[in-house]
């Protein structure tokens, strides 16, 4: 099956996850329907529902293992195996248990207040005081993670000061940026905070988060070599900002929801990598 067939398959999961882009009233937390016997059939590897897990082959000094769930949550593997999952929620969870969670304010499907007790470090993306910016920068094994704190958007239309974080992730040599439920462009300030980076994970549904003019101003300002794709609705919201990213960047599909980064395998030019969510 190829990449773009299993982009098809998904249509019906990232259906489920479509709720997200709602307002506030019309959240719900309600379980997602199990695949139908057709549809796992027709579409294998889509979702690992009750399949073996694969152990992955252990990573060198200089590898880091990112793969993606879904929505917005990616795995992220370090050469000591400290296992971060991004914007961590109730409703699109890792293939392990992480070691590390991130999380960010938007909406129910980027945090979750009862993470597994047995997650040792939970950094949520705002703080417990309303409008101040939380802060951290934690030293785990061989990672680095900090977080330049970003607005979002209220229901209502207001603004929720630091309501957001840009978590950054350094191991292996590697500066990972994950965008979060990002609203605006970056301040020259923020991209200074940032610093260099080498993979970002971009918000690319153009309505829920930052319109996609202003998802390329971010993404041309941060200069990442290798960017992925995350927080897209439908195959329809991908390939629409996908058809303006080709005007400038290389475009490729992944045949699986895991790549294994390195300095030395960093692309030439810049990239979008799309993954399929497991």
């Amino acid at each position: 099956m190829t990449a773009r067939e299993r982009f098809r398959c998904m249509l019906p999961a990232l259906a489920a996850l479509a709720m997200y882009a709602c307002p506030a009233s019309a959240f719900e937390r309600v379980q997602a329907p199990a695949p139908k016997p057709e549809m796992t059939e027709g579409c294998p590897g889509l979702i690992a529902w009750n399949r073996p897990r694969v152990t992955p082959a252990a990573l060198s000094s200089d590898q880091v293992r990112i793969t993606y769930a879904g929505h917005s949550t990616f795995l992220i593997e370090s050469p000591k195996l400290v296992r971060i999952a991004t914007d961590y929620n109730d409703y699109v969870k890792p293939p392990v248990l992480p070691d590390v969670i991130t999380m960010n304010h938007a909406h129910s499907s980027h945090f979750t207040d009862r993470p597994d007790p047995g997650i040792a470090h939970v950094l949520r993306g705002w703080s417990s005081e309303f409008g101040q910016p939380a802060r951290h920068d934690a030293q785990i094994k061989d990672v680095r993670v900090r977080n330049v704190p970003t607005n979002i958007r209220g229901y209502g239309g207001d603004t929720e000061r630091h309501g957001n974080s840009i978590f950054i992730f350094e191991m292996a040599n590697l500066c990972i940026a994950h965008l979060g439920h990002l609203h605006h462009t970056l301040t020259q300030q923020q991209l200074n905070e940032i610093g260099r980076v080498d993979v970002v994970m971009v918000p690319v549904d153009g309505g829920a988060t930052l319109d996609i003019d202003g998802m390329f101003e971010v993404v041309q300002a941060l200069k990442a070599p290798l960017m992925i794709p995350m927080h897209f609705f439908s195959a329809f919201t991908l390939e629409r900002f996908l058809s303006r990213a080709r005007e400038k960047f290389g475009v490729e599909f992944s045949e699986t929801p895991s790549v294994v980064v390195s300095k030395t395998t960093l692309p030439a030019e810049p990239k979008f990598l799309v993954l399929p969510g497991r």
